[in-house]
């Protein structure tokens, strides 16, 4: 299936924080999703490094990967709670969450939202992409094109993190 068919992709608009926020909810277990007004503060100061997929049959996000622009090197937790901190320019993007809700799984819709956001990013001349992920979705992000760097230093949930990254060619 063409996913352009079934979903609009495009950066986050203002009135979608709530959703956003839901998703994060629903997507990640308490003690890892980012609180609600985080999410909302993030889409009010860098919706720009939103990628949502919106279904068109319902006009409702179905997912969204977000993400963190930044002169640094390697992850870090504050990057979650401190949009602030992001930098419009910066030689990195943070990747801080890629979410699908349950009901638009299992179709290529993560894949899809990843591919159209690194493209996006490289655009824009960015130099790699970083994210932090459970053991369990090591094999999904190099799928992806990520290599695995090692142990993050990201202590969020009291989880094990693994840093992967994306170097743009």
């Amino acid at each position: 299936m063409n996913l352009s068919e079934k979903y609009t992709f495009r950066s986050i608009r203002e009135e979608e924080a709530e959703q956003a926020a839901e998703i994060e909810q629903i997507c990640f277990p308490p003690a890892e999703a980012i609180s609600r007004e985080d999410i909302i503060d993030r889409v009010k100061k860098i919706p720009e490094l939103f990628l949502v997929a919106e279904d068109r049959e319902t006009g409702r996000l179905a997912g969204y990967l977000t993400g963190f622009a930044t002169d640094e090197e390697t992850f870090q937790d504050r990057f979650f709670t401190n949009a602030d901190l992001s930098t419009p320019a910066g030689e990195n993007n943070m990747l801080l969450g890629l979410e699908v809700l349950p009901e638009h799984r299992g179709q290529g819709l993560a894949r899809e939202l990843m591919t159209r956001y690194l493209a996006r990013e490289k655009e824009r001349g960015r130099k790699k992409a970083v994210l932090t992920c459970v053991d369990t979705k090591v094999g999904m992000y190099e799928r992806m094109g990520f290599q695995y760097v090692g142990i993050s230093a990201s202590v969020l949930g009291n989880e094990k993190w693994n840093e992967m990254e994306y170097v743009f060619s």
